[in-house]
């Protein structure tokens, strides 16, 4: 899992698959995965995951690049990366 700690938070990188049955945060080796059931079209994907990120979080998530690609880079405002670490390890959320 690839986080980077910055003044405004903490960048973390995920790869997405869209379409699927459940929204769903999985780390597999050393990816984070976020499978989203929206399409991806007009940035629905991208909404469906910001808002449940952020809600996650309990933060304001951004998008900082890839929105048009499945690999993304995300913001997420506020919180450092021992934190995101144990938010994230070692299940994950549903």
């Amino acid at each position: 899992m690839k986080l980077t700690e910055t003044k405004d938070g903490t960048i973390i990188e995920i790869y997405v698959k869209p379409n699927s049955q459940k929204f769903e945060v999985i780390l597999e080796g050393d990816e984070l995965i976020v499978r989203c059931t929206e399409e991806p079209v007009k940035g629905k994907v991208n909404k469906e995951l910001l808002k449940a990120l952020s809600k996650f979080f309990h933060a304001n998530v951004e998008l900082v690049s890839g929105a048009t690609s499945r690999q993304k880079r995300l913001l997420v405002r506020g919180v450092k990366e021992a934190q995101l670490e144990c938010l994230l390890e070692p299940k994950g959320f549903r």
